[in-house]
């Protein structure tokens, strides 16, 4: 039961409800951060800076926003990006409650690790190192890792690292001078998606299923790490990755898939309209049993038309998994690519001009912070109180309710 103080937090309350002006419903989704702003100027600001990246400029930095705030120079939205305070990672666990809140789903919902690559020029930005872009240009980009909740109802960005490569930790002053202190050090892709991951798990953001690409899949670390924490997954792999049979017998994940009879081969249509339904063929095998209760395959997706374009994949979930199961979870990687898309276009995720660590972070998270307004406007889904958290059951204590392997 919501009381009428708390409905102006509810999913009604933010998307503006019947008769509520837009301007209102901003204003009041806005009101949902102000706690993690002490002082009003600062809070102000980012709400014209969140309308900003909303807005229909086609080139977005501190001087479009400022003009379109009605100010006379970027001084102010700088201010906001560097100096000002408040609590952006406060920010971005409210943005994550408020995805969770709109979007979750404990049965079937994913937790999606991604990234991006953001062209600079210059290398004086944080992070910034060589790049080839997809038109074969050498370039200089950011690379940030970001984690994506979606769901039937809809996919939003929850999470955001900056990756840091060993050179710029190898020098400190090169660090100094882009705002990163001596407490931050070299973390690998892999390592950034465990932090998200930890922090969603002990928020209770309730999931089913981790997926990821090649990138953080041929992590050992991060594939231990979850199965230590009972969280089922279903990670990208190369296909030389070593695997280990439920005989016991140890080849790579190729080798393994190559000896399957076409038999085992099972054609699926995954996807969605937005994202559009893709048809491939799909197998798996029975690797070492983590127990009773969690089980390990290595799945593969097939092209239709080129039998040679195999994906490979290291699971691990519920003993009763099914093969179409796995094939959603991996398919549904797509999602963050759309997501990411999607936040770029609409909400100038990439449009930014800062150099400074904490600056990227400061951006990064009111871009997410308009597109879960974006996520709520469209009312892709019934609204969904805030209580409703409350009875969903997070995924450490989700009991196998799937059907038996093939």
């Amino acid at each position: 039961m919501t009381n009428e103080s708390d409905r102006t937090h509810s999913v009604d309350g933010v998307d503006g409800g019947e008769g509520r002006s837009p301007a209102s419903a901003f204003a009041v989704f806005c009101a949902r951060f102000a706690h993690r702003f002490p002082r009003v100027e600062p809070r102000r600001r980012m709400s014209a800076y969140v309308h900003g990246l909303l807005g229909g400029v086609e080139r977005k930095n501190g001087w479009t926003l400022a003009e379109a705030a009605g100010e006379t120079g970027p001084e102010g939205m700088q201010r906001l990006l560097n100096t000002a305070s408040w609590d952006e990672n406060g920010v971005r666990d409210d943005v994550r409650d408020l995805v969770v809140q709109v979007v979750g789903d404990v049965w079937r919902g994913l937790l999606i690790v991604g990234d991006q690559c953001f062209p600079k020029r210059g290398d004086r930005s944080a992070g910034v190192g060589p790049w080839v872009s997809d038109a074969g240009r050498a370039e200089n980009a950011q690379t940030g890792i970001f984690l994506a909740y979606a769901s039937e109802r809809g996919w939003g960005l929850i999470d955001r690292e900056l990756y840091l490569p060993k050179e710029w930790m190898d020098d400190r002053d090169r660090c100094h001078a882009a705002g990163i202190d001596d407490s931050v050090g070299y973390r690998s892709p892999a390592d950034l998606a465990e932090t998200m991951l930890g922090r969603a798990l002990d928020a209770d953001v309730p999931f089913a299923w981790v997926t990821a690409g090649v990138l953080y899949g041929r992590s050992e670390n991060l594939r231990r790490l979850l199965e230590e924490w009972s969280v089922p997954h279903v990670l990208e792999i190369p296909g030389d990755c070593r695997v280990t049979t439920a005989h016991l017998r140890v080849c790579t994940a190729g080798e393994v898939i190559d000896e399957l009879s076409e038999t085992v081969w099972h054609r699926l249509s995954h996807g969605d309209d937005v994202m559009g339904h893709r048809v491939r063929d799909w197998a798996g095998v029975d690797l070492h049993r983590s127990g009773r209760q969690y089980a390990n395959w290595l799945l593969a997706g097939r092209s239709i038309t080129d039998p040679s374009d195999v994906t490979y994949y290291l699971c691990f979930g519920p003993a009763g998994c099914i093969l179409s199961e796995l094939a959603r979870v991996a398919e549904g990687r797509r999602a963050i690519e759309e997501c990411l898309r999607a936040v770029r276009e609409e909400a100038g995720l990439g449009d930014y001009q800062v150099r400074v660590y904490r600056a990227w972070y400061r951006h990064v998270t009111l871009s997410m912070v308009a597109a879960a307004y974006l996520l709520i406007r469209r009312g892709k889904n019934a609204a969904r109180d805030v209580d409703d958290l409350s009875r969903v059951r997070p995924v450490r204590s989700r009991p196998s309710a799937v059907a038996p392997w093939w």
